[in-house]
């Protein structure tokens, strides 16, 4: 009877174990900052810095407090942005932005897109000749946000943060604009910031 109790004792502590699950917590406020300064890179110096995102760390704040992980995930890490792959990908975005989109969106041709992308809204805005190469550097642009946002989420380690990195960076790319560019609204209508 006591190694019956002893072996159920066993397989109770063992299927406890098998359910426990260790949550890892997307760091927001991290990835506000790494996007920050990545989409300033890509923008340019002369790119007023993105209004701090205090209210919602503030929130994450109070958030971990009540947490059961607590401290520990209210120290979360910095989010790489780094890597050789990143880098290469952001350089490519910089010379695009200097080269074509900069102009684009000091006309209104393009805004950024409420998925992180940059999107078409007036193909007016630009002389005929210049539509075809309107379009190829859009989908060469959206082809490397897409990458990068994969990327970041696989040099940090998690590739399901992907839609979380995506979001962030949709969000930095609008409060990072000059004045003057349009962005995409939930709705999906149009605004000029």
């Amino acid at each position: 009877m006591h190694r019956f109790i002893s072996m159920t004792a066993v397989a109770s502590v063992m299927m406890l174990a098998a359910c426990v699950t260790i949550n890892v917590y997307f760091p927001e406020a991290a990835a506000e900052r790494a996007a920050d300064r990545f989409i300033r890179d890509v923008l340019g110096e002369d790119v007023p810095a993105a209004p701090s995102g205090e209210p919602q760390a503030a929130r994450s704040s109070w958030w971990h407090a009540l947490s059961p992980v607590g401290t520990a995930h209210a120290q979360s890490p910095d989010i790489d942005i780094n890597t050789p792959q990143i880098q290469a990908i952001k350089e490519r975005m910089a010379q695009r932005q200097r080269e074509h989109l900069a102009a684009w969106f000091d006309a209104g041709a393009i805004g950024f897109a409420r998925d992180g992308l940059v999107e078409i809204r007036d193909r007016s805005a630009v002389s005929l000749a210049e539509r075809r190469n309107l379009e190829r550097v859009v989908n060469e642009e959206n082809a490397d946000r897409n990458a990068v946002y994969r990327e970041i989420a696989i040099a940090n380690g998690h590739p399901e943060w992907e839609d979380d990195i995506r979001e962030t960076f949709a969000r930095q790319w609008i409060a990072n604009a000059r004045s003057g560019w349009y962005y995409q609204q939930a709705d999906g209508g149009w605004t000029q910031k």
